[in-house]
């Protein structure tokens, strides 16, 4: 079983391009079925926080290929990995 609070720690990285993501900082919720529809990855922030953010990936959980124990590999197209 895995806690949402280690899913915080572990690096997303894209495994079409190799890029590096972020770290998960929400969860969607499918609180009909119970499963979890999508996990939100923040954008990084800017100058310690005081300019904002970058626009958060959400990445559908058909889209993730492993959750390892370090890293969690997802499989983005280039043009779906901005989404607010």
């Amino acid at each position: 079983m895995l806690k949402t609070s280690e899913l915080r720690t572990k690096d997303v990285v894209n495994v079409t391009d190799g890029r590096r993501l972020g770290f998960v900082g929400d969860l969607e919720l499918d609180l009909e079925h119970g499963h979890i529809k999508s996990v939100v990855v923040l954008g990084s922030s800017h100058l310690l926080g005081l300019f904002g953010r970058e626009r958060s990936t959400v990445i559908n959980w058909d889209q993730i290929r492993k959750i390892g124990q370090d890293v969690i590999l997802v499989e983005l197209q280039p043009s779906s990995n901005a989404e607010n």
